[in-house]
């Protein structure tokens, strides 16, 4: 017989649970929308590395110091800059980067951007004191950069700006009498303030206290060489260079002194052999930073006057115009050039050359000037540089080739009267510009007055005709 099987008897009915179902398609959606979000990168995995790994403050500052210590200043100002970011509140890193960016200064040629540079260290040794006000360490770079910030051409209350460094200076002894850097920079301030037996008192404590500080040496050889005692100033620039053997500016004040040495030697044969050493030193920067992969003009810049101090204006031109090359539209490097070929007598060339810097100049008579570009390169506009102290030389370098040149071109005296009269007006004062300047004026009003008619000056926006040879 068979039995029909009766399920309910054995087995409690299934009803089906609504809520239970809800829950269970909002699970599926969510597990789905994290599924394409992990896909697309929408939605990060916790569990996955971060993509770039943090850098801490402390590893940012070993990298700069490294950077400085291989003679990179611009890269060691960059990862000085990104530990600021990461720790703002270090007065250490504010400092540090104070110092670095002040010594920086003296790889830059233009003196605009020099200003700018030391207005930046300013701005970062003022964070730095005002993180840590008592910090002798913090003061002592303050006083060092308002020192350099201070004794810039372009500043105009340089006394009130050194009494500032000495007061920070003083404040920084006052705290740690011991403290080798104040006592050093203190002393740098002294020599800036023509205070020559006190400067020696202090950098003399410097050396007891911090011998194996480059900072140290490096004043102290400024101290020798403000009282042109150029063989004990190479000395300690070369004790400097021991500490930090990849620094530039150190190697180039080294060959400064040898040039120095040279202009002021009566012997020929010694002569030679000094501004050899010069040179060995100038070629031994550039080779640094042809190996650093740094495009800095200095070296070359060096090399150039020290070729023009003896009197080979062929091989100082060609190393003038491989520093124009490297910054073709700096405007001092151009006047540099010019006075370099008006001393060999190639003054034809030094008119577009002082021109690109008194006037600025288009990117073919750029090229003109350096004697032509290579293919593929246009030429650069170059603006030219405002009146003065520093760029007054190539002022009446190039008012004086003007007017030299005016008794066959009589429209150079548009220009020439110009330029020599914004110079007497500003710098009248100075003998030798005044002398130079008038003589200029003179040849210009001889030239006018020969003229049958009044004779009609190119307005200074006017190209100049470029004299034949």
């Amino acid at each position: 017989m068979k039995v029909t099987r009766r399920r309910a008897l054995f087995y409690k009915r299934r009803y089906t649970n609504l809520y239970r179902m809800f829950g269970l398609l909002v699970l599926l959606i969510v597990a789905v929308f994290i599924a394409t979000g992990l896909d697309s990168g929408a939605v990060r995995n916790p569990f996955a590395p971060t993509p770039t790994s943090t850098r801490t403050a402390n590893s940012l500052e070993l990298e700069g110091q490294a950077f400085f210590d291989a003679g990179n200043l611009e890269a060691a100002i960059t990862a000085y800059q990104e530990a600021t970011n990461v720790d703002p509140d270090n007065a250490s890193t504010w400092a540090a980067l104070a110092r670095i960016q002040a010594y920086s200064s003296r790889l830059l040629t233009s003196d605009q951007d020099r200003r700018d540079r030391l207005v930046e260290a300013l701005a970062s040794a003022e964070q730095a004191v005002a993180l840590a006000p008592e910090d002798s360490q913090a003061l002592a770079i303050y006083a060092f950069v308002l020192d350099w910030h201070g004794t810039h051409q372009f500043v105009e209350d340089t006394q009130a700006q050194l009494n500032r460094a000495e007061q920070q200076a003083l404040r920084a002894l006052s705290l740690n009498p011991n403290d080798a850097l104040a006592l050093a920079f203190y002393a740098e301030i002294l020599i800036d303030q023509q205070k020559w037996n006190q400067a020696e008192q202090y950098i003399q404590q410097a050396l007891q206290r911090g011998p194996e500080l480059m900072d140290v040496h490096r004043v102290y050889a400024y101290y020798l060489e403000s009282t042109l005692s150029y063989n004990q100033a190479i000395e300690e620039y070369q004790a400097a260079l021991e500490i930090n053997p990849n620094l530039t500016f150190l190697i180039i004040s080294i060959g400064q002194n040898y040039r120095a040495l040279a202009f002021r030697s009566t012997i020929p044969s010694q002569q030679t052999q000094l501004y050899e050493q010069a040179l060995e030193y100038f070629a031994k920067a550039s080779r640094l930073n042809e190996q650093l992969k740094i495009l800095d003009p200095l070296p070359y810049v060096a090399i150039a006057k020290t070729y023009a101090q003896m009197g080979e204006f062929f091989a100082a031109a060609r190393n003038a115009i491989k520093a124009v090359e490297i910054e073709p539209d700096n405007a001092d490097l151009y006047g540099q050039l010019g006075n370099i070929y008006k001393r060999g007598r190639n003054y034809e060339t030094s008119i577009i050359a002082l021109k690109c810097a008194v006037r600025g100049c288009t990117p073919a008579e750029s090229c003109e000037a350096r004697g032509g570009c290579v293919e593929g390169d246009p030429g650069t506009t170059v603006i030219g540089l405002p009146l003065t102290s520093i760029s007054a030389t190539y002022y009446l370098d190039y008012g004086s080739v003007l007017a030299a040149f005016s008794p066959k071109y009589p429209q150079y005296c548009g220009d020439a009267v110009d330029v020599l009269t914004q110079l007497i007006e500003a710098y009248g004062d100075d003998l030798t510009i005044r002398i130079n300047a008038e003589d200029g004026l003179a040849i210009c009003a001889s030239v006018a007055a020969s003229q049958t008619q009044t004779p009609t000056f190119y307005p200074t926006s006017t190209p100049l005709p470029t004299p034949k040879p």
